[in-house]
């Protein structure tokens, strides 16, 4: 999914910014601005997150939400710095890989990038049809087309423009949030070991099986192909070449980037919460 974001980043119009200096610190130009980082939180809601996070609370209680919360810190800096990256060079990071990088690098690193995507997009895709069949009954065959056809939806959102494209992710994302505020209403965690639980704790180093769930949840958090979409994103946004832009947008994209990235951490740890209090 984030592959065919990145690709509608690359394709879309771009969102007019401000044509005089006297607009850059209102309201409206900070709204234009934000929304890349939002589709880049849905790359933190995956599959893999559910499975790290659901055996983490299951099987140790709170004890490792203080993984989530470290592994979702450096995610912040890594996609502050993406954005970054997009907004001062107007490259995405795949294209200042293949020009600042030596010849016999670019191909190996393309073809791993790519086996990447493509292991990922497999999780996605079987993951999506046994959720289809667990709720629906629902064959596996006709789920794997089901999400392959949700797929080309995404791709034919393009022609609408990437601002409504993102206007759809926030609400979905905004409605995964609502759902996990409710499940935590009902299920009413001891708040005082829940804040323990962001304590970090020597144990999980000695612990082998503990340890294997704490790097899970970090490789599940920290993904390379956020930052390739989060690069390219940010120059969905058009905005006049003077001295002071360039500042704003890097300030606004970060701002931007936290925002979107703390929504994320908050879903993860719910879904650890709910594991540790339910399972």
């Amino acid at each position: 999914m984030e592959a065919d974001l990145a690709n509608a980043a690359n394709s879309e119009g771009q969102v007019v910014g401000p044509e005089r200096r006297r607009d850059q610190l209102n309201w409206s130009v900070a709204a234009r601005m934000f929304g890349p980082a939002y589709l880049v939180a849905v790359g933190y809601m995956d599959p893999g997150n559910w499975a790290t996070d659901l055996a983490a609370g299951s099987r140790y209680g709170f004890g490792l939400l203080w993984v989530v919360a470290i592994s979702s810190g450096m995610a912040m800096v890594l996609q502050s710095l993406s954005c970054r990256l997009g907004i001062a060079t107007g490259w995405d990071l795949a294209q200042a890989c293949r020009r600042l990088l030596p010849d016999a690098w670019r191909i190996p690193l393309w073809l791993l990038a790519e086996v990447a995507i493509v292991a990922c997009d497999l999780a996605e895709l079987v993951g999506s049809a046994i959720a289809l069949q667990l709720l629906f009954g629902l064959p596996l065959p006709w789920g794997v087309a089901l999400t392959a056809g949700d797929t080309l939806l995404l791709l034919a959102l393009q022609r609408f423009g990437v601002r409504r494209l993102e206007a759809l992710i926030i609400a979905l994302v905004a409605l995964v949030g609502a759902c996990f505020a409710w499940e935590l209403l009902l299920l009413k965690p001891d708040w005082l070991q829940v804040a323990a639980g962001f304590l970090p704790q020597p144990s999980v180093l000695r612990d082998g099986q503990q340890l294997y769930i704490a790097a899970g949840i970090l490789g599940a958090t920290v993904m390379p192909h956020n930052l390739y979409l989060h690069s390219a994103l940010v120059n969905t946004r058009r905005w006049p070449e003077h001295p002071p832009t360039k500042p704003l947008l890097l300030r606004l994209a970060s701002l931007d980037s936290v925002m979107a990235l703390s929504f994320a951490f908050l879903v993860n740890a719910a879904i650890l919460i709910l594991a540790a209090g339910t399972f």
